[in-house]
């Protein structure tokens, strides 16, 4: 192949490091829009009693201010995903109760942001304040019921309103409680998982206008420009076609703008005052009054025999989605859905509940559930080792489903009969794993010094490819006049550079250099339809779309050009740069592409590629982590990750590695550094990067990526996904590496020192 499996630098690559104006905010530069700000709750659960705007009403420049009083009571949920949306409708864009500190009371919009901000201090609103729930495992049948009326839910996944119960999940398999009580070993941990912000580097940000055909545009930083129209349409009841959104360059995203948190506000200023409008939140607006991970505590019952063997494994789950159930279901299903049909079991269950709490919603973020569950099952699996003396790495040797099984659960999702696993080196991907980072010489331990030790552990991991049976993805295909492409694709590029990439698989089937592909993924009115960048769907839904745009407009190419040229097609062959005659003639593209633009009763030739399907063939990755604890202090220095990876077919070696070291970065974060506080009042302390830790490249050691590809059948090129599964494996690797060297077994995260510290003092006494 001359352009798959290339590490081709980014399309965008050299734009973006220009500072070429890209952004959303780069649009809005130079225009005359309203300033947008949203009066927020400083209560936890509050009902609104009274609210007063008619002093702030008269600052000079304040052109609208709006209340539950004066917009609809209709009630949706701002979830981004493919229709009909399984999250519970329990939102109004303002309402009488506020169930957060940061939820919606009040918009102000004015020409500028003095103005406004003046305005917001002069509104009075006058509180009954309810007590607040702010611990989600004391959410179920509690006295305070956060959402007292029954929620719109398109499918039935247990909405207990009255209980605050959100959402509810089952999947078995077998006979869990027979296969347990047969097993001659049984353990059984609880593990907690903290929320988690996202902390991309470009905030929320909308400004939404009126174009001369009276039609309600919307430019936002978002991964799924079709459901915010979607949104907006529905919300404010404007038709679908009288709405186009405009989606630039992402500054990341990382699950967070898989929910659309803002657009409705200033597109509702615009359609009331028939003016521009700019919404733009800051910081602390983007940590605590959009969505985070779900908080989770995961208990986990392991049963197998006393030579290793897993008999059964049982998950119960209790997830907080916070004030909004944006994602609770799907988030949670996943938990399930994407660790057991990682071990051969005889039983395998998962089930529990998704709570309401009265604090920032929870939603999507990369990894989807399976990081929380990962984090879990990983983590028991490697106590279950160390209680039967067995390596961690041969227990998964005996256990792991492999390629060519049948997989019971891997269908879940929409109920599907089992199917067999079709391409799979995660057996590969241990293997080399423990050579790069030395596991028969350092396993479990070493003593560095008196006072320092080090330990190595491992986890492996799952993911999906899309979400089959819904996913649905179309790329189409022009020719332009001089012999160079257009790739039209609703597919949304958020750094993580799948532009580049379907320009890679298009360039393959049309022969091509990448440079002739030109990639447009921005705007709703041009681009056909796609559910958006989340679900790892990119290269393995879209990528089968393009494929198929462009096994056609090959075909086209040769049709059209026998027409013109008056030769059978079978007389024709196609190289890419030129069309080949049987005669020994030779006719370039160029000129045959401009020939079959201008040529009379002749069409331009645009191909359109349609693919969704009922697979979505998992990725694999087996990581290993090597910590430093100082046992004075309990504090935790990374000093390698390896990460070795089947993603099956590697698209771009380049792009596809910084995802994996991003996410290894992000996992590595959420296993040591990222915590979310609240105040006893129920208000996000960590509201800034000075309160809330990511790490800096100083925090995470070496990151080291290998590949073991696969070939998945039913994916483009033989493609899998990877976008998500990198974050997986870092937690329950760096838990299980401080266990190791300090016997101290943290199964809430993140693993702070004073956590260490505390443990290895407990075990002295």
């Amino acid at each position: 192949m001359n352009y798959v499996g290339e590490g081709i630098k980014k399309i965008d690559g050299m734009g973006l490091i220009k500072g070429a104006s890209s952004y959303t905010e780069d649009i809005a530069l130079g225009h005359n829009y309203l300033t947008v700000k949203l009066l927020r709750s400083p209560h936890a659960f509050a009902r609104i009693k009274n609210i007063d705007t008619t002093i702030a009403s008269k600052i000079e420049g304040i052109e609208c201010i709006l209340t539950y009083k004066d917009v609809t009571d209709k009630r949706f949920t701002l979830a981004g995903q493919s229709f009909p949306e399984p999250s519970p409708h329990d939102r109004r864009i303002l309402g009488e109760f506020v169930r957060y500190v940061g939820d919606e009371v009040a918009i102000v919009a004015g020409k500028d942001e003095e103005s406004v901000l003046k305005a917001m201090k002069l509104i009075k609103v006058d509180y009954e304040i309810l007590e607040p729930i702010l611990d989600f495992e004391k959410a179920i049948d509690h006295k305070t019921i956060i959402h007292t009326e029954k929620p719109y839910t398109s499918f039935n996944y247990g909405n207990e309103h009255m209980r605050n119960i959100a959402a509810q999940d089952l999947l078995v398999e077998g006979d869990v409680e027979e296969e347990l009580a047969n097993s001659d070993v049984v353990i059984e941990h609880s593990y907690h998982t903290q929320s988690q912000i996202h902390g991309m580097m470009e905030n929320y940000i909308a400004v939404t206008y009126m174009d001369f055909q009276d039609r309600m545009n919307i430019i936002s930083s978002t991964q799924i420009p079709f459901h915010v129209r979607r949104h907006v349409s529905k919300i404010l009841d404007i038709p679908r076609s009288k709405i186009k959104v405009i989606k630039p360059r992402v500054g990341g995203g990382f699950g967070g703008k898989q929910t659309a948190p803002m657009e409705i506000y200033p597109a509702l200023i615009t359609k009331v005052t028939g003016k521009p409008a700019k919404l733009a939140y800051n910081r602390k607006e983007t940590h605590t009054c959009t969505t985070t991970r779900h908080e989770m505590k995961l208990t986990v019952r392991l049963g197998a025999t006393k030579d290793g063997i897993i008999n059964a494994v049982d998950i119960h789950g209790l997830s907080n989605t916070g004030a909004y159930g944006e994602h609770a279901w799907t988030v949670f299903s996943v938990v399930g859905q994407k660790t057991l049909p990682m071990y051969r079991a005889k039983a395998r269950r998962f089930y529990g509940e998704v709570v309401y709490t009265n604090m920032t919603t929870a939603g999507a973020f990369r990894g989807y559930g399976a990081t929380q569950g990962t984090f879990a099952l990983e983590s028991a699996v490697n106590e279950l080792a160390k209680k039967l003396d067995m390596d961690p790495s041969l227990i998964r040797e005996k256990n792991l489903v492999k390629q060519g099984e049948i997989n019971p659960t891997l269908n879940s999702f929409v109920g599907e009969k089992s199917i067999e696993l079709a391409s799979s080196t995660l057996d590969e991907c241990i293997t080399r794993g423990k050579e790069m980072i030395g596991w028969d010489k350092k396993y479990p331990m070493q003593k560095i010094s008196p006072t320092k030790a080090r330990g190595i552990g491992m986890a492996v991991t799952m993911q999906g490819s899309g979400i089959h049976g819904i996913d649905t993805a179309s790329a189409t295909l022009k020719l332009n006049d001089d012999g160079f492409y257009t790739l039209l694709v609703g597919v949304s590029d958020m750094g993580q550079g799948c532009d580049t990439v379907v320009a890679q698989m298009a360039a393959e089937i049309l022969g091509v250099p990448v440079s002739k592909i030109i990639v447009n993924s921005t705007d709703t009115d041009v681009n056909p339809y796609d559910p958006g960048a989340y679900a790892s769907s990119g290269t393995y839904v879209t990528g089968n779309a393009v494929i198929k745009a462009a096994n056609l407009m090959v075909e086209k190419i040769v049709e059209g050009a026998s027409k013109i040229l008056n030769v059978p097609e079978e007389d024709i062959e196609f190289n890419g740069e030129s069309l080949l005659l049987k005669d020994g003639k030779e006719i370039s593209l160029d000129e045959i592409a401009y020939k079959l633009v201008s040529y009379k009763g002749q069409n331009q030739i645009m191909t359109t590629g349609t693919w969704g399907g009922y697979t979505s063939p998992p990725p694999f990755i087996a990581g290993f982590a090597e910590v430093e604890v100082d046992l004075e202090t309990g504090k935790v220095e990374m000093v390698d990750y390896v990460a070795v990876v089947d993603c099956g077919t590697v698209i771009n070696p380049n792009l596809a590695r910084i995802q994996v070291e991003g996410g290894v970065a992000q996992g590595i974060g959420l296993a040591l550094f990222e915590d979310i506080k609240y105040d006893a009042k129920g208000k996000m302390i960590s509201d800034t990067f000075m309160q809330y830790k990511i790490p800096s490249r100083c925090d995470v050691g070496d990151i080291r990526v290998e590949f073991k590809p696969s070939f998945e059948p039913t994916g483009p090129f033989g493609a899998k996904s990877i976008g998500e599964v990198v974050i997986n494996t870092s937690a329950p690797a760096i838990a299980d590496a401080v266990a190791n060297a300090t016997g101290v077994r943290i199964r809430t995260l993140p693993i702070t020192p004073e956590k260490v510290l505390m443990g290895i003092v407990n075990a002295e006494f």
